[in-house]
């Protein structure tokens, strides 16, 4: 968006039902630390890699996806690597149809460039003009787009919080349902039944669901699949290839390509992304 009304990209104060910025970050990462504002937000990335915790979730969005967090819902933000960044924060009122709990959306080439158009409009675009029709048509596709899949439920139980933390911190932990059954001081089968009741998955889909966020992360810094393989403790990189086509459908190469190929040709725009030079921008334009 084109700061030409607020010296510093203000959400909560600018009296429009969406409030919008572009920005590209040059950094190696950084983290918001949990936070909530009452309006709902839109982040997509076109380049890098955006994490987001939640009470009950972990969303991963890589490039060419979009994070929906909806409104007064906590949550904390990571990024990594150089990033391209827009985000959009929308009055309830105008996404009383949008989900109501955190989720990722799939940016097809309309809606992204949509998503950039808006982010490039005044500050106090005509509501009842062109801009507004822009709007209304950027939410009405965001409203069709397929949801993602890069969604690694958390549970609530503080049992099961434990083993969270110790997958998160360590991917590559082998530490059986059995053995975790003794460490939380439950049997293997209460502890099976209270993981698929709080995650939607068995134990080993869950775990892999760990080890999967944790490789596209590392992949998208760089890694190669052959480091992220042994990262993770595989014995060889083609069993990690199975394992992760088998989550993610597509071999680890051919997911991190398709998303470089939906990058949009470059055209001309009327203007570039903001170019965040602190953290303090880029915190106020991500909503802290």
């Amino acid at each position: 968006m084109q700061n030409d009304d607020y010296e510093v990209f203000e959400p909560a104060e600018i009296p429009r039902p969406v409030s919008a910025v572009g920005m590209e970050l040059f950094t190696e990462g950084f983290e918001q630390p949990p936070h909530q504002h009452r309006k709902a937000q839109l982040i997509l990335a076109v380049r890098g890699l955006i994490t987001c915790e939640v009470a009950h979730g972990f969303w991963m969005v890589p490039r060419q996806c979009a994070l929906w967090i909806p409104g007064d819902m906590e949550h904390s933000v990571r990024c990594v690597g150089d990033l391209e960044v827009y985000t959009l924060f929308v009055d309830p009122e105008l996404a009383s149809s949008l989900p109501a709990e955190c989720s990722t959306f799939s940016t097809g080439p309309l809606l992204r460039e949509l998503l950039i158009a808006v982010s490039r409009l005044p500050s106090l675009y005509d509501v009842d003009g062109a801009d507004g029709r822009l709007i209304q048509t950027m939410i009405d596709q965001l409203e069709r787009a397929p949801m993602g899949s890069l969604h690694l439920p958390m549970p609530a139980d503080p049992r099961l919080r434990i083993m969270a933390k110790a997958l998160s911190s360590d991917p590559a932990n082998r530490t059986t349902i059995g053995e975790w059954a003794r460490i939380v001081a439950m049997s293997e089968r209460s502890l099976f039944r209270l993981i698929m009741s709080q995650t939607g998955m068995n134990f080993g889909r869950w775990r892999q669901q760990f080890q999967v966020m944790f490789a596209i992360e590392r992949l998208t810094e760089g890694a190669s699949v052959q480091t992220v393989s042994f990262d993770l403790g595989y014995e060889s990189a083609s069993a990690f290839i199975t394992m992760f086509k088998k989550v993610m459908g597509q071999p680890p190469g051919q997911f991190l390509a398709a998303r470089r190929s939906a990058v949009p040709p470059t055209t001309p725009q009327p203007s570039k992304p903001k170019l965040i030079t602190t953290m303090m921008e880029a915190q106020r334009a991500l909503g802290l």
